[in-house]
């Protein structure tokens, strides 16, 4: 399976790339960047996003300034 790359402004987690292998990096407003699996971390956390209202309600979680507390110390998720 091929690894499809996004980069992005924002942690992002979409409804719409779930399945699709894609490698996010993102630079938040300070210049951090952030580079994480989206598929491992929906698997992960599947339950939380799926009970969030932003993701039941536009199909996406997103924060603009770092990968959320519960994620960041995932192997997944790398600096």
């Amino acid at each position: 399976m091929s690894t499809n790359t996004l980069t992005t402004k924002r942690f992002v987690i979409r409804k719409t790339l779930i399945g699709t292998n894609t490698i996010i990096t993102f630079t938040n407003k300070k210049g951090i960047t952030y580079k994480y699996d989206h598929d491992a971390i929906y698997s992960k956390f599947q339950e939380r996003f799926e009970s969030m209202p932003c993701f039941q309600q536009y199909g996406n979680y997103t924060n603009s300034n770092a990968v959320p507390a519960f994620a960041r110390e995932l192997s997944e998720v790398t600096k």
